[in-house]
């Protein structure tokens, strides 16, 4: 199990980092990535903050990636945060997608699936079919997520995913403790994404490491 977009105090989210690792682990997580709310302001921070827990992670049998998602950032200075990210140390990328319950800037998904220094685009609303390809062909995931709100548009995601040859994850946007998914959840927001049995097996069960590796 795996969850690659959660938040902790160091945004809007409730639990301290080993919390919130803890907490995974008796869930029965392998993976986890914490992805604080991130702009120019605290990006070396919080890659700085969540690496110091690494030693924790490791104690409660947890794989912690060190990670940031890029928030309400401009489209134009996404690429060079994202970069900015990784050169920092940062495991894993997520960009806060075009979710039509926020006023993200319009072009924020086309930046994000642009760009070599992302992993995932969260919660990528009506996203269009040119802008999955072009995620496709770099690597990066789209994100169907069990978040009130943001999940609206898991349908559409999962369609335009399919016919672009996407890769798709599930994640929690976890900030609350009951955010964080059982087995059980995270079935059922697949299945009801619109994904198949075989579609979600898969999906629910990806080597995470691999998926990293662009």
């Amino acid at each position: 199990m795996y969850d690659l977009h959660t938040h902790t105090l160091f945004s809007d989210g409730e639990l301290l980092p080993t919390e919130l690792v803890r907490r995974a682990a008796v869930l029965g997580y392998d993976t986890l990535a914490i992805t604080d709310h991130a702009d120019a302001s605290n990006l070396a921070h919080l890659v700085e903050s969540v690496a110091e827990v690494r030693d924790s992670a490791r104690c409660y049998d947890v794989g912690l990636l060190v990670g940031v998602e890029l928030t309400h950032v401009p489209p134009s200075l996404i690429p060079a945060l994202a970069r900015d990210a990784k050169r920092l140390g940062a495991d894993i990328v997520v960009v806060h997608g075009e979710t039509v319950v926020e006023p993200v800037a319009p072009g924020t998904n086309r930046a994000a699936c642009t760009c070599d220094y992302v992993d995932v685009l969260a919660h990528p609303g009506l996203i269009a079919a040119e802008d999955a390809r072009a995620a496709a062909e770099r690597g990066i995931v789209l994100e169907i997520t069990s978040r009130g709100g943001h999940n609206r548009t898991n349908g559409h995601v999962v369609r335009v995913a399919r016919e672009a040859g996407c890769r798709l994850v599930v994640d929690s946007d976890t900030h609350a403790p009951s955010d964080l998914m059982s087995k059980e959840a995270r079935w059922a927001v697949a299945l009801g994404a619109g994904l198949t049995e075989a579609e979600s097996r898969e999906i629910l069960s990806l080597d995470i490491n691999r998926l990293l590796q662009k």
